[in-house]
């Protein structure tokens, strides 16, 4: 999954290949984000799948944002304000980590790599 891979490699990664994978990374979301339109939900006006399979990936955009210095709400604003929308659901919010553990566990992570 190009989201996942995109992802991965902006906290994975230095470099040109950092700047990539964030290039790739926000044209990604910007995909999905056109894809959304002015819809509250991909589905339309009710949570649904597309919604359930993208949202676990929100708790790591603090993440990816970090350690490739980029801002998702500004570039992709109605993405931003969907994950937000879907955040609101308690069921969501309570399913998912927090963005500051995910952050955490990077961190160790790029240790054990010898990322930094």
């Amino acid at each position: 999954m190009e989201l996942y891979d995109a992802g991965r490699k902006t906290w994975s990664t230095t470099g040109e290949e950092q700047e990539a994978a964030k290039k790739e990374f926000i044209e990604v979301i910007k995909t999905l984000e056109g894809q959304l339109g002015d819809k509250p939900y991909f589905g339309g006006e009710t949570f649904g799948y597309v919604d359930l399979c993208l949202i676990p990936f929100y708790c790591w955009f603090h993440t990816f944002e970090t350690f490739a210095k980029f801002s998702v709400a500004a570039e992709c604003p109605k993405f931003t304000a969907w994950a937000k929308r879907c955040m609101q659901k308690e069921s969501v919010a309570k399913s998912l980590p927090d963005e500051k553990k995910v952050l955490g566990f990077v961190a160790e992570m790029r240790k054990k790599f010898g990322v930094e």
